[in-house]
């Protein structure tokens, strides 16, 4: 199998360990600190947090024994964590302070030598752990472990994450050989040994039974109290205004509170059909004290665009390569504007909207009114009526589920109804990917089978909060890539605190296909004008994305005339070269395409400066972490 020991993060990327409260810590640290590394010690004097941080990122004290650590986006100050740190005596504690807080972050604490570390519910911050000098090591990210290891690339891994889409519970299978992840929803315990590890959950999805009216108030609350943590700094903040219902309710939210100078920012589409500016210059007509800036159209980044010049450092293959560019473009010209950040809507159309696949449930436990709603979304997404009667009467488990996805991930895509009422979209594998790769596919979801059980018990929860931590994982790495580029973005949508009031809320309140996203527009009423809550479009980037296929498709040949991931043995480059010479073909029209260049340019951002990474194909008798 193929060996590569990575590089740690390069271009200033920020990053932190956690170190047992063991003798042996100070060596590990020691090897761990980088030349412009901070430290945090344990209560004790030992090493106890070493990477780089800005000061805004971290919030620290300790009590006695005991020490707590915040890194991110959270309102606490040091003198009340110093008042939860004497309090703390027992994980229960630490699980109320971290379902308390608003904002998202990471939270560390020393008690009495033993060391716990988790992160985000959503998935948008990790935890990782592996072995350095004998010691369980915790880190936000992978590739620095992996680093500090001399961990080879997992190969294997690597080839589930060219299907499409990565099923449960393999999107957050570390790439890298002896580094593992910890669930969202878990903390990492580390006893005083600095060996023994455990996950243990900390999160649990709420029961889905609120009405919308009574959840309405809590709702919007969340939501102002999570713009909040991003405006009370005070300063400029910036925040996307596409003119849809997302970010518009977070620009009227943060406008209201006049913590900050907002800038609302819309980048039109090239579609003539797309009406995001038309909405967008509806909303800002009403936004008091803002300032409305309109890109030109014209200078907007295609899809597919510098995909051979990306080289930030990313712990995983994500296919926000294929956006990098829109993502990126016109955060310098904000931070000119004088913002220190940059707030999105992304994550709104996972939490106030849900599956359809709740009606797979609400079917045996509201009849009446599932029939009338599901005929209702037959009309709206011409479901053909076969595959949904189909898919309403599988009542396989998830394990059951995945198992029968494994004779088809060389089929064609399935219905749309099949994956809007199942258990997700079943997993497939491109023409271009070879048999050795789809062979090592097929045996990592066979392996994973014994512990694939649902994140929730019933299709629709699991199908949310599967999009979540799978959006969370493109978003993680754009975070990444923003902070380089010199303006963080932040995603209020995805704080655990307003996912969990977004999800208590019944499901046939959150989808129905007789109103868009009423989840929002009834927590926004009072707060977004009307008329801005009345619209129930919303563009689509698909002519970008074809005209930048067209003109980036040289670049593409390029990614398949050298291509590591054929250095592999995972993928048919002549079979990727002649798509690339035809793309109006059909099979491009989807995103299929976009897992293998994912792929592909993370390999190439492993390289150090003229040194190529050592790739050899996978050999039968290794096998991964």
């Amino acid at each position: 199998m193929a060996r590569h020991t990575p590089s740690w993060p390069r271009h200033g990327a920020s990053w932190f360990v956690v170190i047992p409260d063991h003798d042996a810590g100070p060596a590990v640290a020691a090897a761990l600190r980088t030349p412009a590394a901070r430290t945090v010690a344990h209560p004790s004097g030992r090493p106890w947090l070493v990477g780089h941080w800005s000061d805004e990122e971290l919030t620290v004290a300790a009590a006695g024994t005991t020490g707590l650590a915040v890194l991110g986006r959270c309102p606490i100050g040091a003198e009340r964590l110093a008042v939860e740190a004497a309090r703390l005596r027992e994980p229960a504690r630490l699980d109320r302070l971290a379902a308390a807080q608003p904002g998202s972050f990471h939270l560390a604490a020393s008690i009495d030598g033993r060391t716990l570390v988790q992160g985000t519910a959503s998935g948008l911050r990790l935890v990782f752990h592996a072995r350095v000098g004998g010691l369980v090591v915790a880190c936000d990210r992978a590739d620095v472990l992996a680093a500090a290891t001399g961990a080879g690339l997992d190969v294997r891994t690597l080839a589930t994450r060219l299907l499409w889409p990565v099923p449960h519970p393999l999107i957050h299978r570390p790439l890298w050989q002896g580094v593992s992840a910890v669930p969202p929803g878990h903390r990492l315990a580390v006893e005083p040994d600095g060996t023994t590890a455990r996950h243990r959950r900390w999160w649990a999805p709420p029961e889905p039974v609120r009405p919308l009216a009574g959840a309405a108030d809590d709702i919007r609350q969340a939501l102002d109290t999570a713009v909040g943590v991003r405006t009370e700094g005070g300063g400029t903040v910036s925040l996307d205004l596409s003119g849809g219902l997302d970010s518009t309710s977070l620009c009227f939210l943060a406008a209201a509170r006049q913590e900050a100078r907002v800038v609302a920012a819309t980048w039109p589409g090239r579609d003539p059909a797309d009406d995001d500016l038309l909405w967008a210059r509806r909303a800002a007509a009403h936004l008091e004290g803002a300032e409305h800036v309109i890109w030109p159209a014209e200078e907007s980044p295609l899809v597919y665009e510098d995909l051979l010049t990306v080289d930030d450092p990313l712990d995983e293959p994500t296919i926000g390569v294929m956006d990098r560019a829109r993502v990126l473009a016109h955060l310098p010209r904000l931070a000119a504007r004088g913002s220190r950040l940059h707030l999105t809507g992304i994550g709104g159309d996972h939490v106030a909207w849900c599956s359809e696949a709740s009606y797979h449930r609400l079917l045996r436990t509201r009849p009446l009114l599932a029939i009338e709603r599901l005929r209702g979304f037959r009309a709206l997404f011409h479901w053909p009526y076969g595959p949904m009667v189909r898919a309403l009467a599988d009542r396989r488990p998830y394990r059951g589920w995945l198992a029968g996805c494994l004779p088809d991930l060389r089929a064609p895509a399935a219905p749309a109804v099949t994956d809007a009422l199942g258990w997700g979209s079943p997993p497939r594998l491109a023409p271009w990917i070879t048999p050795d790769a789809a062979r090592l596919a097929a045996g990592l979801i066979a392996e994973s089978l014994p512990g694939a059980e649902p994140l929730a018990p019933d299709r629709g929860r699991h199908a949310d909060l599967h999009a979540i931590h799978d959006s969370c994982r493109i978003i993680r790495q754009w975070d990444h890539m923003s902070a380089r580029a010199g303006l963080p973005l932040s995603h209020p949508f995805l704080d655990d605190r307003v996912i969990e009031v977004c999800l208590s809320v019944r499901p046939e309140d959150r989808v129905t296909p007789w109103r868009y996203k009423p989840l929002l527009t009834t927590a926004m009423r009072g707060v977004v004008p009307q008329e801005c809550l009345r619209r129930t479009s919303k563009a689509e980037a698909s002519l970008d994305a074809a005209d930048g296929l067209r003109r980036h498709a040289a670049d593409l040949r390029e990614l398949w005339s050298d291509s590591r991931l054929a250095a592999l043995g995972l993928v048919d480059p002549a079979l990727l070269k002649d798509l690339c010479e035809h793309p109006d073909a059909p099979e491009l029209r989807g995103a299929v395409l976009y897992s293998t260049i994912g792929c592909e340019v993370w390999l190439r951002t492993l390289e150090s400066p003229g040194r190529p990474m050592p790739l050899e194909p996978p050999r039968e008798t290794e096998g991964g972490s």
